[in-house]
């Protein structure tokens, strides 16, 4: 990130389903409940959640600027999408995002992004939603970026980002596949499934809108998670799956200052949950920030 440039996100809970919003291809005219970090210089992203017994179990990246490291927390909302309780529930020497949560096999699983770490880790909770333990028994080839499983036609389909090269993290999004949620886990693309910084980086869940499989993409050409590209895929069970462009989603002027940017568009029952992003040019709260952690380094020297 820029030291001139302070992304700030905030998640948002719509009172509509994904495929409402996306036929609406706008936010403009939804009522959202926002949800923002407690601390300057630090922000909430990448909301993903269940609906459960009446209550909206909402995950989301935590990160802060000061350590530059994301984490997991979890809120509990009542129906009035009111905040009953949060925590940290998932925190590792690495950074964390896109915490993809799950139901499969009677249990409930996160899938978050940590490719640093040098894999994809699976997780089952183990006390839901405040507990989780990494499943041994999951096994991916590839350190995958925003990795985002659908179960289709008795197959597990894993849409993801490689790590490498760097300007694929934008523009490349591929696909694999497996009998099994714990794999083993096969490329079923002879190419990358899509190259095209316009949409490409999974940016939320799949879902199904006319009878096609729609999945939301990053659209990353102006600023990185700058819009929503929605893309149809007509059947994925074939051998050479192609995409087609169907709507584009950015968070509407009336949202300023946190227009600069929309990144996640997921489903948790019966509600939409989106992000949206604010950017601060020349904050001095986050230069000073910046100038301690040069200091301390230089110390180590």
């Amino acid at each position: 990130m820029s030291l001139l440039q302070t992304e700030i996100w905030r998640v948002g809970v719509i009172n509509a389903s994904i495929q409402d919003v996306a036929q609406a291809a706008s936010l403009a005219h939804f009522p959202i409940t926002w949800i923002g970090a407690d601390k300057s210089l630090c922000f909430l992203a990448d909301p993903f959640g269940l609906w459960r017994e009446g209550k909206l179990y909402l995950f989301a990246e935590a990160y802060d600027y000061r350590t530059r490291w994301g984490h997991i927390e979890a809120f509990v909302l009542d129906k009035d999408f009111t905040v009953l309780e949060k925590r940290v529930v998932l925190k590792e020497d690495w950074h964390l995002s896109y915490p993809y949560v799950f139901e499969a096999e009677g249990e409930i699983w996160m899938l978050p992004e940590g490719y640093k770490s040098g894999r994809l880790t699976l997780y089952k909770a183990v006390e839901f939603p405040w507990r989780w333990q990494a499943e041994p028994r999951f096994s991916f080839p590839d350190a995958a970026i925003d990795a985002t499983p659908y179960f289709h036609d008795g197959r597990w389909w894993m849409f993801y980002t490689p790590p490498a090269p760097k300007a694929a993290r934008t523009n490349t999004l591929k696909l694999a596949t497996a009998d099994h949620l714990f794999g083993p886990w096969n490329d079923v693309s002879v190419q990358t499934l899509r190259e095209d910084i316009h949409g490409a980086r999974m940016g939320g869940t799949p879902f199904i809108l006319d009878g096609k499989l729609v999945l939301p993409t990053q659209d990353c050409s102006r600023t990185y998670g700058g819009a929503l590209q929605l893309l149809s895929l007509p059947d994925p069970s074939l051998a050479h799956p192609s995409l087609c462009q169907a709507r584009r989603i950015e968070a509407p002027s009336s949202h300023a200052p946190f227009n600069n940017g929309l990144h996640t568009l997921a489903q948790a029952g019966p509600v939409t949950l989106i992000d949206t992003k604010r950017t601060i040019t020349g904050s001095p709260h986050r230069l000073a920030i910046e100038l301690i952690r040069l200091g301390k380094r230089g110390e180590k020297k």
